[in-house]
């Protein structure tokens, strides 16, 4: 049944409300054996330990996949390579694979034979090598007289002697090392890539994404998010660029799929890259994450949707164009949203603070702790204070420009063209590599890109970054449109995008055949984003660097404070992007008082959402008949 398929379809899900995980925890599968394998037994691991982290043998590792810099995991589900993950995870890919004749957004895609499988330029799939912990390597020259900024040099330095120590001229290896427990421990990474993505199959967004922005971050959920995409090698098994000639992946270890569903109180893995968390925030930092950076993302955020949507909605061409642009904008939106209020129910703020008072009387106890400890917090605080002052602009620096009117983040990629084109003579080459460069971007940029759209959200967004920064903290363009606009940025918005090359594919190639500073800098576009960001790096980013700087080396004590206080428990890293673990059982959800969710969810309950009038919880005329019918084919 549905039910079923539903189960398959989340179970890999890095946010899954129906598995309590133990302690939390985002465990590294190097310290499973060490740290949790006999609490995963209790819970009902049947696995070994080895069977989970191997680097000798296959292992549950070699199945998980980290998509291309991090942005979403997938798993090996064949012996052919063949590779599940989010329909979210895929969307950008089958929106760009769409037109108004393809609609494969709407309609949803599948290759009905290996060559009907779409190639995917750029898309990678990046498999966990190994792991192992560096920090005596990283921090053996590091002593605690230094300054930070000297500690960072030596500690770049050690990084670099390791990451070249363990590199290796095979292909498509590679290796990082990262910072753990705010900068307390370190590990090496080493990863081996994939370039051959080939998108396989996705069910049409009404299934992909049922529920839309209302059911996003929320349970229960009735969406069939999942695609599906198959790795490819060259014949001899190696990585490499797209050819006819590939074949498919034969992977180290897959996960068969079952159809059997999950009962109440099964045991439960769930394994992937998430991206970051910030679990040791104070309790003023979480202030600062709610009035600041979550605030101010809801505020813009749901004047650009708002934009975005009104066009999409009115042309079927501009909703495959903005879909995926739509989509990533609108999930950190209602995240934001979520978080604060689940801050308030689960009143973090207080119970942070409560901890931090349990923390500084461990540090006054003794001549020892007190030394070393003492002033952490009152020093983390004095820092939030400084920097709540400024923080403010760079908030809406992000929200209202960068992540803005495309027309800032596009123009803002010629600052190198204009610092080489000072001295033309002297720096021929230079220019001539990066006229070329950006010459390579421009037909991409304007495939997706309305100057209808983008002139509304260049006035709107400015308008809110304008009413939501201290005055005193105004950068000199905002000055202009006072006078010259009479504060009205949607006028503004319309000379900028009347008189800027910006704005036209034809206009930039012009540019770009015979460009000079001198126009460059006279383009109203180009010098909105040079005086927002010129006044942000000249009055706001050298605060912020100290403020961090200071909070970065209070963190990294209070965190190996925490750690000594408490010799008891076990504490897991922030998340990073690198490969993590979490453990716990199937259950049931009682998220407030007299509200029960079940573990799982049913077709039935798609059909009790289904409003055809809403693009959200639109139902496909053949799943309706299939369930009408009680066609559940193997699955009944």
């Amino acid at each position: 049944m549905y039910r079923k398929i539903l189960a398959l379809s989340l179970a890999f899900t890095l946010s899954i409300p129906f598995i309590t995980i133990a302690d939390e925890g985002m465990w590294l599968p190097l310290l499973v054996k060490r740290l949790n394998y006999e609490d995963m037994q209790n819970a009902g691991l049947k696995l070994t330990a080895e069977e989970i982290y191997d680097v000798n043998n296959s292992s549950l590792k070699d199945a998980i996949v980290r998509l291309g810099r991090g942005f979403c995991t997938a798993e090996i589900i064949s012996s052919e390579g063949l590779m599940l993950t989010n329909h979210h995870c895929g969307y950008d890919i089958i929106q760009g694979h769409s037109s108004v004749e393809n609609d494969y957004l709407t309609n949803g895609f599948w290759a009905m034979n290996r060559g009907e499988e779409i190639a995917n330029p750029g898309l990678t799939a990046t498999f966990l090598v190994r792991m192992a912990d560096v920090t005596e390597d990283v921090l053996s020259d590091v002593t605690d007289d230094m300054s930070e900024e000297e500690r960072a040099k030596k500690i770049r330095a050690a990084i670099r002697a390791v990451t070249e120590e363990n590199s290796s001229e095979e292909k498509g290896i590679s290796v990082e090392v990262k910072s753990f427990f705010h900068g307390n421990e370190y590990y090496l990474f080493e990863y081996l890539t994939y370039e051959d993505v080939r998108l396989v199959g996705a069910p049409p967004e009404s299934i992909g994404k049922y529920g839309g922005d209302t059911d996003n971050w929320m349970w229960p959920r009735h969406t069939g998010d999942f695609a599906l995409f198959r790795v490819y090698t060259a014949p001899d098994g190696s990585p490499a660029e797209f050819s006819k000639a590939n074949v498919p992946l034969k992977p180290k270890h897959f996960l068969p799929v079952s159809t059997a569903g999950v009962k109440q109180d099964d045991f439960a893995i769930v394994m992937g890259y998430p991206g970051s968390t910030d679990r040791y925030l104070t309790s003023e930092g979480v202030k600062l994450e709610m009035s600041q950076v979550n605030d101010t993302r809801i505020k813009v955020r749901g004047q650009k949707l708002a934009i975005m949507k009104e066009s999409m909605d009115a042309d079927d061409a501009t909703r495959i164009k903005y879909a995926a642009k739509y989509s990533q904008s609108s999930n950190y939106y209602k995240y934001s949203i979520g978080q604060n209020k689940g801050f308030t129910r689960m009143r973090t703020v207080e119970q942070k603070a409560a901890q931090e008072a349990n923390f500084n009387t461990w540090a006054n106890n003794s001549s020892e702790t007190n030394e070393k400890y003492g002033k952490v917090l009152s020093d983390m605080n004095k820092a939030y204070t400084e920097k709540e002052k400024v923080n403010l602009y760079r908030q809406y620096y992000i929200e209202s420009v960068f992540l803005g009117a495309e027309i800032f983040r596009f123009a803002s990629g010629y600052r190198g063209l204009e610092a080489a084109l000072e001295n033309k003579k002297e720096n021929r080459e230079d220019i001539e590599k990066q006229t070329a460069a950006l010459q390579e971007s421009v037909k991409d940029h304007f495939k997706e890109y309305d100057v209808d759209i983008d002139k509304e959200l260049f006035g709107a967004l400015l308008k809110i970054f304008y009413d939501n920064v201290p005055r005193n903290q105004h950068p000199p363009i905002f000055k202009e449109v006072e006078n010259k606009y009479k504060g009205d940025f949607d006028v503004f918005a319309y000379a900028v995008y009347k008189r800027s090359m910006f704005t036209s594919e034809a206009g930039v190639n012009r540019f770009l055949a015979n460009p000079s500073q001198k126009k460059l800098l006279s383009d109203p576009a180009y010098k909105t984003f040079k005086s927002v960001s010129d006044y942000y790096n000249a009055s706001i980013r050298p605060i912020l660097r100290k403020t961090n700087s200071e909070l970065d080396k209070n963190y990294r004590l209070y965190v190996q404070g925490l750690r000594e206080m408490n010799t008891d428990k076990v504490y897991y890293p922030d998340a990073n992007s690198t490969m993590r673990l979490s453990y716990g059982k199937v259950k049931d959800y009682i998220p407030a008082d007299a509200v029960f969710y079940k573990h799982y969810t049913t077709l039935g309950g798609v059909m009790e959402k289904k409003d055809n009038t809403s693009d959200e919880f639109v139902v496909p005329d053949k799943l309706e008949q299939l369930y009408m019918d009680k066609d559940f084919g193997q699955y009944g």
